[in-house]
């Protein structure tokens, strides 16, 4: 750097008759006209306090746009002198830090106290497409309380008659599986799929089950499940929870369904919020059957097998109102049920 300048000798003191005036401005400079910004090109200006006078403006009539102003800074960048050079370090300093591991891949330790697993080919499928389902559809969830009294009261009396009679369980699935695809065909858009180009409403109901497996879960549809009878789906159900367990299970066998039901009281749950099988626009669960103190009539208190069904739905495709008229709908339909009730 230049050394500082120094100070003038000392001057004798002008005469008091002596007045100084100063140099009238440059008319050219006072009379150069300023560039017009917009809002958005003067904030970037005033942020970077960039000179205008060494800026050429691009846009029409020579205005100054965006662009120029972020060319020059970027050149100006450029040109800019290096930092000086970071004071050496002791020869104490620490070692850098670890690098973090890569998003995904699992380091585990040495010492014999985690286990990397490989992942089987239905796992990835399964984490693929939940993933994908959850970053697809924006999933709402309704629960209500079924009273079963009448349904629990039948299926003891009659599960060992019809065994004899049809060669299968008589479990909950086929009784829920009807009411719901009367709710179905009530409620159109619950058996629906959201596209781009408006909401795909089936006109034909594939029921999608649910069937827990060692490694992981399968989904089998029942085609055309609003058409078969009650022995049929029972049929149905046995046949194809006996071959999704065994690997039996067809391509054709796990396509094409419209809704899914999930029993998760099987495994003891009493509330669920299950993940949308894409693309569908709904899934629904039965959980276990509990006996509760519930108020019947005005005042009266009774002990009753309770029901909690939880739904999860797409909510492009319906609202709160939509999904609590379907739910409700199913829940009338099993609180109200009798043997007449059966389609056989």
């Amino acid at each position: 750097q230049a050394a500082p300048a120094q100070a003038a000798p000392a001057q004798a003191a002008p005469p008091a008759t002596t007045t100084t005036s100063t140099p009238p401005a440059s008319p050219a400079r006072d009379q150069e006209p300023k560039p017009r910004l917009s809002p958005a090109v003067r904030r970037l200006v005033e942020e970077h306090g960039v000179d205008l006078s060494q800026l050429q403006g691009s846009g029409g009539g020579g205005r100054i746009t965006r662009d120029d102003v972020l060319a020059f800074l970027e050149r100006r960048d450029r040109r800019a002198p290096a930092a000086p050079a970071a004071a050496a370090q002791p020869a104490t300093a620490p070692p850098p830090a670890a690098e973090p591991p890569e998003p995904g891949r699992a380091t585990p330790a040495t010492d014999g106290r985690e286990e990397l697993l490989p992942l089987s080919t239905m796992r990835r499928s399964i984490a693929e497409h939940m993933v994908r389902s959850v970053t697809t559809a924006p999933h709402a969830w309704t629960l209500v309380e079924v009273d079963v009294t009448e349904l629990v009261g039948y299926r003891e009396a009659e599960k060992e008659g019809f065994r004899q009679r049809h060669g299968v369980a008589l479990t909950y699935l086929p009784f829920v599986i009807q009411v719901v695809c009367d709710a179905l065909r009530a409620h159109p858009h619950l058996n629906a799929t959201w596209t781009d180009e408006g909401i795909l409403v089936k006109h034909y109901i594939n029921m999608g089950i649910a069937v827990a497996v060692p490694d992981g879960l399968l989904v089998p549809v029942i085609h055309a499940a609003d058409q078969l009878g009650f022995a049929d789906l029972a049929r149905a159900i046995d046949d194809l929870s006996s071959r999704a367990r065994t690997k039996r299970l067809r391509p054709e066998d796990v396509q094409g369904g419209t809704f899914t039901l999930n029993n998760t009281g099987a495994n003891g749950s009493i509330a669920s919020g299950p993940i949308i099988n894409q693309p569908q626009a709904a899934i629904l669960t039965t959980e276990r059957i509990t006996k509760r103190p519930v108020v019947v009539g005005e005042d009266g208190i009774a002990v009753r097998p309770i029901m909690n069904m939880c739904m999860s739905f797409d909510h492009r495709v319906i609202d709160g109102k939509t999904a609590g008229d379907f739910v409700n709908f199913v829940k009338d339909a099993l609180e109200r049920w009798t043997p007449a009730s059966i389609r056989m």
